[in-house]
């Protein structure tokens, strides 16, 4: 008689028709018609954690966000000055160094020039990957105390433009557009410092036909959400960049005549204008005719 081997291992159950997935085929149809899909697979080696606050923002150009995530794969130490970006890349060194300036606007770079043991002026230059925030190079334990500790230098804030003629009129009124900024979006509360900077840019805005208040629409619409890091080069950037162009040419108007008051002639009582008592016209004019024969 037959007996069953009881150290076989029972057979796998089917699944459930409750838990069965459609087949590839099915999902895909039923996906939404239009706009972006996905191929996606998970990288395990060579790549680098990018924000959508970068890849999403709305103020920076595409060459800059493109700049920053190339620059964010860099390995610590590696050259990205200007030159070399030129050389790695088809945009010149123009639009590289507008890219550069403006991510500096907006926080993602930091540049500052150091001196060395040497003696040599250098530029050190620090990519951001998330703005405002700052990664521990140390541990607490490592850190010097608070008062040994060295206060961050502040940089500079990028230049702007120059007006062709600086009146003091004109520059009050730039002072009062930068000052009236913080009542549109309280993020932007200047120094003094930065709005005697930002104001010749504000002017050279002035002395091409815009109104001041054209001129605060233009410094405040449309600002990133969040903390403004650094709101003066944010203005910077945003007075160099956005400068409208000179407004077109008109020939100048021609003075008024002068009208001179009524007089009467001296010699025929007939009244005539002119800037001093005398004759009129027509008795001057008699005087200097030759006499008859």
């Amino acid at each position: 008689m037959d007996t069953q081997n009881t150290s076989v291992r029972p057979h796998a159950q089917a699944r459930t028709a409750g838990r069965n997935h459609p087949p590839r085929s099915a999902r895909a149809n039923t996906r939404p018609a239009g706009g972006i899909a996905h191929d996606n697979s998970r990288h395990t080696t060579r790549f680098t954690v990018i924000g959508n606050h970068l890849a999403q923002h709305p103020e920076l150009s595409g060459l800059a966000i493109g700049l920053a995530v190339h620059i964010q794969s860099l390995p610590t130490g590696a050259r990205a000055d200007i030159k070399t970006l030129a050389a790695r890349f088809p945009e010149g060194p123009t639009r590289i160094a507008a890219a550069l300036r403006e991510l500096e606007a907006h926080g993602y770079l930091r540049r500052t020039r150091e001196r060395t043991e040497s003696g040599r002026i250098v530029t050190r230059t620090v990519s951001c990957n998330q703005p405002g925030r700052h990664g521990d190079a140390t541990d607490d334990a490592s850190r010097p105390p608070a008062g040994q500790r060295k206060q961050p230098s502040r940089r500079a804030l990028p230049a702007v433009p120059k007006p062709a003629y600086i009146s003091p009129e004109l520059l009050r009124t730039a002072i009062d557009v930068l000052a009236g900024l913080r009542r549109e979006d309280p993020r932007l509360l200047l120094s003094a410092t930065d709005a005697e900077h930002l104001a010749p840019g504000v002017a050279a805005w002035l002395e091409r036909d815009l109104t001041p208040t054209a001129v605060r629409h233009a410094l405040t619409g449309g600002l990133p959400p969040g903390d403004l890091r650094r709101p003066a080069a944010l203005l910077a950037h945003r007075l160099t960049a956005q400068l409208p162009p000179p407004p077109p040419y008109r020939a100048p108007e021609r003075p008024p005549s002068a009208r001179h008051p009524l007089r009467n002639c001296d010699s025929c009582d007939r009244a005539f204008r002119g800037p001093e008592p005398g004759r009129c016209c027509d008795c001057r004019s008699r005087t200097h005719l030759p006499a008859a024969a």
